[in-house]
């Protein structure tokens, strides 16, 4: 699993069938201290993440284990939106508005 900040969504009307009302989200992909890499990434959303929101996002194989997925041609799934990340005693982010 990496973290990943949601920068967008994306809209594809024609599509494999089997993807048929699957949202897609464009992730950014962020290292350890929370900091951009130059990295993007599309990902389908099992959750309802939203534009700004940290996620943690799993690929391959992994992808396909989430339950309606296993015969979905995916590569990366959202599956956990991010409350909190904390490194020793540092909080590196807080979903909460007061907590920034």
């Amino acid at each position: 699993m990496q973290i990943a900040k949601v920068c967008g969504t994306i809209v594809s009307t024609q599509k494999e069938p089997s993807l048929s009302g699957v949202k897609f989200l464009l992730l950014q992909l962020l290292d350890e201290n929370g900091n951009p890499l130059p990295e993007y990434e599309v990902a389908a959303d099992s959750v309802g993440a939203g534009v700004d929101e940290w996620v943690l996002v799993t690929r391959g194989s992994a992808a396909r284990q989430v339950s309606g997925n296993e015969k979905r041609p995916l590569d990366a799934l959202v599956i956990g939106i991010i409350d909190t990340v904390s490194v020793g005693r540092r909080s590196l982010y807080s979903k909460r508005e007061s907590d920034r």
